[in-house]
């Protein structure tokens, strides 16, 4: 077995109405270099997490490795891993699904096994629980996810060319405390609204279309019920579309918001950054385009795409 080295992308879901539905990959990402050892796990980790992510066997690219190493009944003695992590943790931007891909695609290459890019996003499904970022991750571009009988299904969107920005509150939430916060019944009317609007989504995205997106990136199943955990989350949207932002939405779970907008990026970044520190908040914000290509294997070169 050959070290690899694989590169995933960070991702932002749900962008308002398409809960638990749409995943779109963004260009920030993780690096891992995994090489094969005689015995144990070494990690070293730079960038996000350095400072708080195991580095041992239950690092979640090493978990994510052992499913793959599982799967195909054949693995090394032992693993040592180099990470550069561009993703903030807790972030809302896929951080731990990009993670997930990353160890599975280096297993997967590492081994020469023949699982498919379907079979890895099944495993990563098994990981996170859903497969939304995931997909967007493994595929890149906008994907649309469901989950059949227990198996996930993605379709890859081609999207036009847009810039997006990302305001990251220092704001301390879970998924799992999100998802709690959630109802476990809507009305029907708000069910038609999503459905509708998710689909216009998709549209405006796919042709780039700025005035169709700002009528159709509107939620009502989720976001107002995970906003109120995020101090000034609600002014932070409304300061982004004075600023010149077309939509704003929650990225996945939060805390981070992403805009959308065909100019005026930095002073839409300013203007969530100054309602977030108005408040008392700590805050990042990223400029970033959305990532066509997927996790992909950088070396060996001829295992060079997850497709």
């Amino acid at each position: 077995m050959n070290p690899v080295v694989v590169k995933a992308p960070a991702s932002t879901a749900n962008l308002g109405p398409g809960f638990d539905c749409l995943g779109l990959a963004v260009s920030l990402h993780n690096t891992l270099e995994m090489i094969p050892t005689e015995r144990g796990v070494q990690i070293e980790i730079e960038g996000e997490g350095a400072g708080s992510l195991p580095r041992g066997a239950r690092n979640l690219m090493v978990r994510a490795a052992r499913h793959v190493f599982d799967s195909v009944g054949r693995a090394p003695g032992g693993l040592s891993l180099k990470v550069t992590n561009e993703i903030p943790l807790s972030s809302g931007l896929g951080s731990s699904a990009a993670a997930i891909v990353a160890g599975l695609l280096a297993a997967n290459t590492m081994t020469k096994s023949r699982l498919s890019p379907e079979d890895l996003l099944r495993l990563a499904q098994g990981m996170e629980g859903h497969p939304d970022n995931a997909a967007a991750s493994l595929f890149g571009g906008l994907n649309l996810v469901t989950t059949v009988s227990g198996k996930p299904i993605a379709r890859q969107v081609p999207v036009a060319e847009l810039k997006l920005i990302v305001a990251l509150p220092r704001v301390s939430i879970s998924t799992r405390q999100m998802r709690r916060a959630l109802p476990r019944r809507v009305s029907l009317g708000d069910a038609v609204f999503n459905v509708g609007r998710a689909l216009l989504t998709v549209e405006a995205l796919r042709a780039g279309d700025y005035e169709l997106l700002e009528i159709a990136m509107v939620d009502r199943l989720h976001q107002r019920h995970r906003l109120r955990f995020i101090p000034a989350g609600e002014a932070a949207m409304t300061a982004a579309r004075k600023a010149g932002a077309a939509a704003v939405a929650l990225s996945g779970a939060g805390p981070s918001l992403v805009a959308f907008a065909a100019d005026r990026h930095e002073r839409i970044a300013k203007a969530m950054a100054r309602t977030f520190k108005g408040a008392g908040l700590e805050v990042r914000t990223f400029i970033l385009d959305i990532e066509t290509e997927g996790a992909r294997v950088l070396q060996p070169k001829e295992g060079a795409s997850s497709r």
